[in-house]
């Protein structure tokens, strides 16, 4: 089960745009995420090389928590706002539920819900 301020320094490191650096510090090795139905990404090597991805093709992210992480036991659920500038400078903004389960420190499996017509797909 994850402490509070475990949860609460993930959630700064996201805020603070380090995104890559919040993947390599509280995913677990084996981790695995999922976006909406789509088969996930597992391993912590993979999801970190997918986030490059998605930095990479925009010129800006920002994410922004709205209300607080509830914590039940080794389960997580957070509402977040991210927005995704791209190098056009068109803003797509993403809001999203994130339904996250913990061994101990570490984020084992999280699951992304949101609309993908949001961004424009």
């Amino acid at each position: 089960m994850p402490s509070r301020d475990i949860v609460e320094a993930f959630a700064q490191r996201l805020e603070a745009g380090d995104f890559i650096g919040a993947i390599e510090q509280f995913y677990a090795p084996d981790a695995a995420t999922y976006e909406n139905n789509a088969a996930p990404t597992v391993g912590r090597d993979k999801l970190v090389a997918k986030e490059r991805g998605v930095l990479a093709a925009s010129k800006e992210v920002n994410a922004v928590r709205v209300g607080p992480s509830m914590i039940e036991g080794d389960h997580v659920a957070t509402r977040w706002s991210f927005s995704f500038t791209n190098a056009e400078g068109v803003t797509r903004t993403l809001d999203e539920i994130a339904w996250q389960t913990w061994r101990g420190d570490r984020l084992i499996e999280e699951r992304f819900y949101y609309d993908p017509k949001q961004l424009g797909r």
